[in-house]
């Protein structure tokens, strides 16, 4: 056996595909999108399959994971890289619609595997099948956050786009049953948590008090409305009427000045595994269900303890692993990372749980493992 627990050793595939992954975003992007697609493509790859990354012309910094990354033409003085909608989007896809075409045809690409729905929508521009469509959200839940009115038109979007896939990979069982709902066969969806970056992340430790007698409260990521910022921010006021030391630190790849927290620039994965690596307490107050927050994921295989509300809390066991509070609840919040900042063991413990079942639940080996095998039913389709 491997002595490193991370390392699963798995026998060769059976057979060998040559796989386009298309996502219809800017690349690289330290944001959790871009990082589930990627550590994706290097379980696939790492399978012993031919995997081309199909993404748009821009992104921050360079792209060090040694894929076959195939770009659109890029747009001069678009830059843009935060998620939702934009005037460049539309041009963009139908752009990458065109550069999708080229790599299937000079790579003679057995099939596609689309992230999120803007990825689906141009793999089937493209004509190519099968179509493997990895669902990241469902467009009720998240595109009101982006438009007046886009509960409505994010039903209607769930209700015929997913369907449209050969196969649909859902990140948890939650979203799988919404997506029955909306007339997708039962038979056509596997549900296949994200992998977890572990060999990024070593198992972090706790000091028994830092430099202002408590840990920062740690939140990493973009700061976009479905982050739901403003519950973090009440949270952490609250509490410092009880403990004016307290810090919060935003740790992001964004611009951004806040009057409520310390901005951290963390550019890169590298920069995120260095913040993570010190004493804290995450915060993760996102309530949007259907997505999969890969923060989550991010500390957990870090060895570090969250705080998270249940609508979004997927991979968290309440005090095993981690603390799940009700979804907005400001007086919850604040007591939980209370709690855990002035309980150094309580950290510890459920630091060490949270990256063990990062390791069991969320290992890239089992998990391309598990989207090989939904590769096969496909393929095995349509041949017949």
């Amino acid at each position: 056996m491997s002595e490193d627990p991370t390392v699963v050793l798995r026998a060769p595939a059976a057979s060998t595909y040559r796989v386009a992954m298309v996502g219809a975003c800017p690349y690289p992007v330290p944001q959790g999108s871009q990082v589930l697609l990627r550590q994706t493509a290097l379980g696939i790859r790492e399978r012993g399959h031919d995997v081309r990354l199909v993404v748009y012309g821009h992104g921050i910094g360079q792209d060090s994971s040694g894929l076959d990354v195939h770009r659109c033409r890029r747009i001069p003085g678009v830059r843009r890289t935060a998620a939702g909608p934009s005037l460049a989007k539309p041009i963009l896809d139908r752009l990458l619609v065109r550069t999708l075409k080229r790599v299937i045809d000079e790579h003679r690409i057995d099939l596609v595997h689309a992230h999120n729905y803007e990825g689906l929508w141009v793999a089937l521009k493209a004509g190519k099948r099968p179509i493997v469509y990895h669902a990241h959200n469902a467009m009720a839940d998240e595109l009101p956050h982006f438009l007046l009115g886009g509960r409505l038109l994010g039903r209607r979007l769930d209700r015929t786009l997913p369907r449209r896939a050969d196969h649909i990979i859902a990140p948890h069982k939650r979203l799988a049953e919404y997506l029955l709902s909306c007339r997708c066969e039962a038979s056509r969806i596997s549900v296949i948590p994200p992998p977890a970056d572990i060999q990024t992340f070593q198992q972090a430790t706790v000091s028994d008090e830092n430099a202002l007698g408590i840990p920062p409260i740690l939140y990493t990521g973009n700061q976009d409305r479905y982050q739901n910022l403003d519950l973090l921010f009440k949270a952490v006021a609250r509490l410092c009427t009880d403990m004016p030391s307290a810090r919060l630190i935003v740790a992001t790849a964004q611009e951004a000045e806040l009057a409520d927290a310390d901005v951290l620039p963390t550019p890169d994965v590298d920069s995120l595994r260095k913040v993570l690596a010190q004493d804290s307490v995450v915060a993760c107050p996102r309530v949007s269900w259907s997505g999969y927050p890969i923060k989550l994921l991010n500390a957990m295989a870090a060895g570090r303890a969250v705080v998270a509300c249940e609508s979004a809390a997927h991979p968290i066991t309440h005090r095993h692993d981690g603390i799940v509070v009700a979804d907005n609840d400001v007086t919850q919040f604040a007591k939980a990372l209370q709690w855990l900042m002035t309980q150094p063991k309580v950290r510890a413990r459920l630091g060490r749980n949270a990256r063990a079942t990062a390791i069991a639940n969320h290992g890239p080996a089992q998990i391309a493992t598990s989207i090989e095998q939904v590769y096969e039913r496909v393929m095995k389709a349509a041949d017949h």
